[in-house]
C-alpha cells in the first residue's frame, strides 16, 4: 500500500492533492506531473510513502530538474514506485547498467558493505551497494524549515506527515489522505 500527494506553493500556502502513480513510469512523468500542479512555476512536492517502509520526497522547482530524497533506497529499490526515484545518477551508475535483477539479490544483512565471508570480499555491482540508509539530496527541503539532519531521522511511518507540519500544511495535507 502507497500514497503519494502533491504539495503545489502557492502566494496563499500550500494547495495538496492526491495523486495516482498507476500511469508514471519515469522521473520526467512525475516532475511533469507535479508541473502540471503549479501555476506560476512555483516549488512542488511529490511525496511518496510505502507501507511505512520508505518514503520519497521529489522536489520540482520550475523547470529546474528534479530533487530526490528516498529514507531507504534499499527498500524503494523493490518498490515500482521506488524504482522511478532511483534513477542511474541517483545510484551512481552509467545510464542503462542496470546491474544484477534486484529481485534476485540474496540481502543478508550484509548490504552496508561488509562482506558475508572472505569469499564476498570481491567488488560488488552497484546494485548490490544499494543499503538501507537515505539517498539523494539531503538539503532538498532546508530552506523549507526541515533540515537534512531532521529529515535523515525521520521515520517512514509519519515521515509525510512531520514534513507536512514543519511546512505548515498539515491541514491541507490530512484532507486528501
Amino acid at each position: 500500500m502507497y500514497f503519494a500527494a502533491l504539495l503545489a506553493r502557492t502566494e496563499d500556502g500550500w494547495e495538496a492533492s492526491d495523486t495516482e502513480l498507476d500511469d508514471v513510469e519515469t522521473l520526467s512523468d512525475l516532475a511533469d506531473l507535479a508541473r502540471e500542479a503549479s501555476a506560476d512555476d512555483d516549488t512542488v512536492l511529490v511525496l511518496i510513502e510505502q507501507e511505512d517502509a520508505w518514503f520519497g520526497v521529489v522536489r520540482v522547482d520550475g523547470e529546474d530538474d528534479p530533487r530526490i530524497y528516498v529514507s531507504d533506497a534499499a527498500a524503494a529499490a523493490r518498490s515500482s514506485y521506488g524504482e522511478i526515484l532511483l534513477t542511474d545518477e541517483l545510484l551512481g551508475r552509467e545510464p542503462g547498467d542496470d546491474g544484477p535483477d534486484l529481485d534476485s539479490l540474496d540481502l543478508d544483512g550484509t548490504e552496508d558493505g561488509e562482506p558475508a565471508s572472505a569469499e564476498d570480499d570481491e567488488e560488488p555491482s552497484s546494485a548490490e551497494t544499494i543499503t538501507h540508509s537515505p539517498l539523494g539530496d539531503g538539503e532538498i527541503l532546508d530552506d523549507l524549515g526541515v533540515s537534512a539532519k531532521e529529515l535523515r531521522t525521520l521515520d517512514a511511518e509519519d515521515a509525510l506527515s512531520a514534513i507536512a507540519d514543519a511546512l505548515g500544511a498539515s491541514e491541507v495535507l490530512e484532507t486528501v489522505r
